[in-house]
Order: structure tokens, then sequence, then C-alpha cells
């Protein structure tokens, strides 16, 4: 079982291989995010040219989520027998080609099925590069996971706000086309640059306990892979929640306007980046303990403030808080369980965050028509509480 260290930024000082790999999966982290939202922006014109329903369309979009979920765990096996790296390649690839194909469907159940390939291909790329940059990062000894989900996040802004701009000029066609040169275009390069050097030299193995039996320790591994996966799914339920969420909450309940609650999420998302960009300065302060127990308690506070605030810029400044919070939360508990099992402790905690992200907007919708939108949105901070407090159960793993 992998050694797990505490991250220290001045541990290793980085050759021209591995700033070249860092370089690369960021650009693979960026194009991810990139993609992703390009197709998101163009959903409203998709549905009008297969003539789907709401309910048809819901559907429809369950296959980027299924498609994702079936894959992640057969990729974490990919990454262990072929490397992460190559598999991150060829799920690329497979991504920017099938981006280009929902304007090419006519109805509903055909556009469900080129959503699951597109599903599987995103699931399958998010396995395969962060199972890549777990890898780097124990190389380096540096908590530099955050950076790469910053240029994640980064790509989302930029796609999303590209798509907006280009969403009166170009059809769905010729825009998601062109995403799917784009996506060729930055594989073909940042592929080679992946593919060129060698992979980091992975830390030595030991185990947790060296009284503990062989079984009894890797019980233990598993065990703590799921636990980091819960504080994803944590993370991710936020994430979806303000998504689908945030606007309405504050057009509904606080008589916002529509601009001004299209700024919510935009709030959220814009500190979640930023809390990104300063993630690896922070990890290195702090120790990754301190930041999930901070990080957790932060983002409860800030979501209880945007949900129950009575006036819409308090509500933002919760929102904005909220991001600050989570975003440091899902990087380093794939980081965690990657550190602990590899690719497949990387599928785990992805396959539970991307299920955080499944059960946040249906579970808030229940929740807002048992009782109100308001306190169902506090479920967030309820999640964001459980993250910190495995932060407190888990201390002495994550700063070992």
């Amino acid at each position: 079982m992998p050694q797990i260290n505490k991250s220290r930024p001045h541990s290793v000082v980085p050759g021209p291989g591995l700033t070249a790999l860092r370089a690369a999966i960021t650009a693979f982290f960026a194009l991810d995010g990139f993609l992703f939202a390009g197709w998101v922006v163009r959903i409203p014109d998709i549905k009008q040219q297969t003539h789907a329903s709401a309910g048809a369309l819901g559907l429809a979009l369950l296959g980027v989520s299924a498609g994702g979920v079936l894959t992640m765990t057969l990729t974490g096996r990919f990454c262990r027998r072929y490397g992460s790296r190559p598999v991150t390649v060829v799920c690329m690839v497979v991504l920017a080609l099938s981006v280009a194909l929902p304007p090419l469907t006519h109805s509903a159940p055909a556009l469900g099925a080129v959503l699951l390939l597109f599903g599987a291909a995103y699931g399958g790329v998010n396995v395969a590069f962060n199972s890549a940059a777990v890898e780097l990062v124990a190389a380096l000894r540096r908590p530099i996971m955050p950076s790469f989900h910053a240029a994640f996040s980064l790509g989302g802004m930029t796609g999303a706000g590209l798509g907006g701009l280009v969403a009166g000029a170009l059809s769905p066609t010729r825009h998601l086309l062109g995403l799917t040169v784009t996506g060729l275009l930055v594989t073909a390069v940042a592929g080679r640059a992946l593919l060129r050097h060698e992979p980091p030299v992975p830390p030595e193995r030991t185990p947790l306990s060296p009284a503990e039996p062989d079984g009894g320790a890797a019980g233990r591994t598993r065990g703590l892979v799921v636990v980091f996966g819960l504080v994803a799914l944590c993370t991710a339920y936020g994430e979806g929640a303000m998504a689908d969420w945030g606007a309405l909450h504050l057009q509904q309940d606080l008589a916002a306007s529509a601009g001004t609650a299209a700024a919510g999420y935009a709030c959220f998302t814009l500190a979640m980046t930023v809390g990104r960009l300063t993630g690896t300065a922070l990890l290195g302060r702090l120790g990754m303990a301190r930041t999930v127990i901070a990080g957790g308690t932060v983002a409860a506070a800030g979501m209880l403030l945007g949900s129950l605030a009575p006036s819409v810029w308090m509500a933002l400044t919760g929102f904005a808080v909220t991001g600050l919070g989570l975003a440091n939360l899902f990087p380093v508990a794939v980081e965690r369980a990657g550190a602990l099992a590899g690719p497949s402790g990387v599928a785990v905690a992805s396959t539970l965050g991307y299920g955080g992200m499944l059960l946040g907007p249906p579970a808030i919708g229940f929740m807002a028509d048992w009782f109100s939108l308001p306190t169902a949105l506090t479920s967030v901070a309820v999640l964001a509480s459980v993250a910190a407090v495995i932060g407190v159960v888990t201390r002495r793993v994550l700063d070992r």
C-alpha cells in the first residue's frame, strides 16, 4: 500500500520533464472543462432541434451520467494495465469526437445514445488524468492538485463564455464541430508531451501499520478510499445544487432579476476558481487536514448565509463564500484516494463525487417540495459539515 506523505512545497525541484508533464496534464484538465461547458450551453438548442419534451430531454441527459458512472471503474483498471497517460489521450480523443454528435440527432432516444458515449468518454478521461495528476503530485511532493482543478474551472468558464458569444452566430452543429477540431488539436499537442516523457517514479510503498496483517491493511485502505470519496461526494453535491437551484432561489425567494439570479452561480464558480488557484499555497501553509476542516466549515457557514439570507446581496456573498470553502475539498479527496490505491482509488473517489453531483439536484427538488427551497439548500451546508468532520477524523492520515 502506498505511503502517505505530507506534501511539502520545497521538497522537490521539478526538472524539465516533470514541468512539461504538469503543463500537459493542466492542458487536458482545461480542455475537459472547455468541451463540457461548450456542450452544456447548447442544450436548449438541441432540445428544440430534437423536439424533446422536458421529461424526454431529462432522460436523454441521463445518458451522460450513466456513461460516466459505467466507465469510471473500468478506466481505473485500464490505467493500471496500460498507464494513465495513454488512457487519458484515448479518452480525450473520444470525448472530442463525441461532442460533435448531439446536433446530428433528431430524436430524444438518439440523443440519449450519443450522450451515453459522450458521458463514457467524459468519465473515463476524468479518472485517467486525475490518476496522472496524482502520480505527478507524488513525484513532486508538492500539493499542486488544486491547480489542475483550477484549470478545469477556467476551461469551463471559457467554454461557457465563448459558447454564449457564438450562440447567435453559429448553429450548434458548427459550434460543436469547432469544439471537436479544437479538442483534437490540443490533444495532439498536449498528448505528445504527455506520452513523450517517462512517468514519474511512484513513492515507496509501506503499510500504514507494520502490526496490521495484509488483509487488515487492505481493508483499511479500501475504507479510507471510500471515506475520501465521501468528501468528494459532499463537495460535488454542493456544486450540483448550486448549478441547478441557486439562480431559482434568488429569483423565486428573493425576487432577484433574471440577470442578478444568473450572477449567483457566477459568484460561486468564480470564487471556487480563485480558491483553487490559491490552493497550492493554502495546502502548503495549512496542510491537507486543516484545509479540509476549514474548507468544510467555511462552506457550511457560507451556504447557511446563502440559503437563509433575507437579501439578494447577502445571498450572493454566501454563494461566493461557499465556493471558496468547497474549492479544494474535491482535489484533496481525489489526491488522497489516489495516493492510497492508485487509479482504483481515483476511480472510487471520482465515482462517488460524480454520484454526489447527480444526487444533489433531485434531492434538493424533493426537499423543496416537502419543506421549502431555502430549507432544502441548507442540506449543502450539512454535507459540507460532514466533510469537515471527516477531515477531523482522518487528520492523521491526511497529513501523514
